[in-house]
């Protein structure tokens, strides 16, 4: 059976957990052209891009307003730095067996690939809670679209006045970034408390070029290079995974929740944009 196209790199057999992502990415990139894009906070439903987005991954499905129970948006009204703009995605529902969080979409309307990440959970989760650092290119909505283990669809939007994130320069040079690619580090954030969600945090050494910022020295565009995949397991089981693209900052970094059944391991494993795969480990111990 032939293996669909990498459409990012030709000759590369796309990964079947790539297939879906990648695809994602091809049909979001074309959006870009979409004309007279929205960039005012005023009516978040006008946006030829979210509309094409809506389309394209939701169909005609309905999408309630968010519940605050349900899930929160939290990002900064004006960023101070357009290539490092702290968002936070928060639920107050517990993950449990029966009714969980099974995906969290991250979508920034005016971003050149708008569909800029998709998180999975599982009950394993505890809190079906993510916090990172993005991109934005410029002022835009950015909407956190929670979908349960029923199908059902709740969408917090916010407006964020920033430019020029995804074409910034990278914060270090590209030598001295290849020497740290991949090493990662994860860390339990606050103290642990029995079976109760564990706060913990994943922090990865990568330039993450979007293939959009402009070399000052060479003149050339830096190419395209970025963590694509991130899958969290604790004890052998998943926690959390997600399929993420540029807009994620430079130095990927994942705060995230999981639920501690007994001692075991905590493994972050993580694959790039040129199939190069890392991965890091952490013992954990409950407490006696």
């Amino acid at each position: 059976m032939n293996q669909p196209k990498n459409p990012r790199f030709p000759g590369r057999p796309l990964t079947r957990r790539a297939v879906t992502s990648s695809a994602l990415l091809a049909l979001a990139l074309p959006m870009r052209q979409a004309s007279a894009q929205i960039k005012s906070a005023d009516n978040p439903e006008a946006n030829p891009v979210w509309k094409k987005v809506r389309a394209s991954l939701f169909q005609s499905r309905p999408i309630a307003a968010a519940s605050e129970d349900v899930i929160s948006l939290v990002v900064p009204v004006r960023a101070e730095d357009a290539a490092i703009v702290p968002i936070a995605i928060r639920s107050r529902m517990p993950q449990t067996p029966e009714r969980y969080i099974d995906k969290v979409y991250l979508i920034i309307d005016n971003n050149p690939s708008p569909i800029s990440a998709i998180f999975h959970f599982t009950p394993l989760s505890g809190r079906a809670d993510i916090e990172t650092r993005v991109r934005v290119d410029e002022y835009t909505h950015i909407r956190a679209i929670a979908e349960t283990n029923d199908g059902k669809l709740q969408m917090a939007t916010a407006f964020v006045k920033a430019s020029g994130g995804c074409s910034a320069p990278p914060g270090k040079d590209a030598e001295a970034a290849l020497k740290t690619l991949g090493r990662m580090k994860l860390s339990l954030q606050g103290p642990a408390d029995g079976d109760k969600p564990q706060l913990a945090q994943l922090m990865i050494s990568h330039p993450n070029n979007s293939g959009l910022a402009l070399d000052q020295v060479t003149r050339l565009y830096t190419p395209a290079h970025f963590v694509r995949q991130v899958n969290i397991t604790y004890a052998g089981q998943s926690v959390m995974s997600a399929d993420v693209d540029f807009s994620i900052s430079e130095n990927p970094n994942f705060r995230f929740y999981f639920v501690p059944r007994g001692d075991g391991e905590l493994k972050a494993e993580v694959v790039d944009s040129r199939d190069l795969q890392f991965e890091s480990t952490l013992k954990y111990r409950r407490p006696e």
